[in-house]
């Protein structure tokens, strides 16, 4: 075995070892990109819900703000006494 065969069967060694760290990067770097994927979806729900939750706290709100003007309304009516 020559010199230049030595030089040869090395560097083929080095390329393949090259290309196995390339594969394990792409590997990895795929997880890496579905987690990232994954927290945008949890991203977009929790705004969904952040947005739901503003909704209901305000319909929430007119809601008691109506009982306590029933609530009021009530009052005077049974302070007016009956009307019959």
């Amino acid at each position: 075995m020559g010199m230049s065969e030595v030089i040869s069967t090395g560097a083929l060694v080095l390329i393949g070892v090259i290309l196995l760290v390339l594969l394990m990067q792409y590997l990895r770097l795929r997880e890496i990109w579905k987690f990232v994927i994954g927290c945008r979806t949890a991203t977009r729900w929790a705004k969904i819900r952040e947005m739901e939750n503003r909704e209901l706290r305000s319909a929430l709100r007119a809601e008691k703000a109506r009982i306590a003007h029933l609530q009021r309304t009530l009052v005077q009516l049974q302070e007016a006494g009956p009307t019959a």
